[in-house]
């Protein structure tokens, strides 16, 4: 027996990604692991991608639990090799790549004057360069079905300097620049080039220390903000999100 027209739509409502393939780099843990949680429960099919094989397999074994078809691969999103090898292989396993989101990053922080030629290339080369790789990777069959959604974890570093975060905030600048000018180049095509901007996360990642948990993001939250633009209306653009902690920490 057919759906009704009420079931269907309810369906769609409940995994509105349900045709979707993302790619979600970084994803073996922290935020970018949240963030392809999320597109799995909303129906999509997703690649994920780190340079640690067990904490790899532990997310893949986490997103088959929401009923979802699931590509795991070892890569290096800093050489192109790799990356064209992982967009290859993904296509082959799941099929066109629709979303893609560059969350890969790291952060070495202290005086730019102390840091070392390999800090900035390590910095720029995870941070920035792998979204330009990425990016050359999928975008010709982005246009070629006119259509598709880029999203580039940013930071607020990329809008605002502080102390000991030359390296890092050249980065997370770089990603702002980047992103604006590719969506400039690709909304002609369909293709939706966004960036989401959060502030301090708790995750392993940290740039001070530990954080009280109550004053800074959740993984999850920054996740939120991705479900919001890959599933935004299809007239509509949103390029940027700022996510901030709700509460204050306290100044020492």
């Amino acid at each position: 027996m057919q759906p009704t027209q009420e079931a269907s739509a309810e369906n769609r409502s409940e995994r509105p990604l349900g045709h979707a393939v993302a790619l979600v780099t970084g994803s073996s843990r922290g935020i970018g692991r949240a963030i392809a949680a999320r597109l799995a429960a909303l129906g999509a099919a997703v690649a994920i991608c780190g340079r640690d094989s067990e904490t790899l397999n532990q997310a893949s074994a986490e997103l088959t639990k929401f009923g979802a078809r699931v590509f795991a691969h070892v890569a290096d999103v800093t050489l192109r090799a790799d990356v064209e090898a992982l967009v290859a292989k993904t296509e082959a396993a799941l099929g066109p790549v629709s979303i893609v989101v560059n969350n890969a990053g790291i952060g070495v922080f202290g005086p730019t004057h102390e840091k070392s030629e390999e800090d900035w290339d390590k910095v720029i080369n995870t941070n920035l360069k792998s979204m330009f790789l990425m990016s050359k990777a999928v975008v010709p069959a982005m246009i070629a079905r006119n259509g598709g959604d880029i999203v580039n974890i940013s930071s607020l570093a990329g809008l605002n300097a502080f102390a000991g975060g030359g390296i890092y905030c050249a980065s997370k600048w770089g990603v702002q620049g980047l992103s604006a000018c590719m969506a400039e180049d690709l909304r002609t095509y369909g293709i939706r080039v966004s960036t989401v901007c959060p502030g301090s996360v708790a995750t392993e990642f940290s740039g001070s220390g530990p954080k009280d948990a109550s004053k800074v993001l959740s993984a999850n939250d920054v996740a939120h903000a991705v479900e919001m633009i890959v599933t935004q209306g299809p007239r509509s653009f949103v390029s940027q999100v700022q996510i901030r902690p709700l509460s204050k920490p306290a100044k020492s």
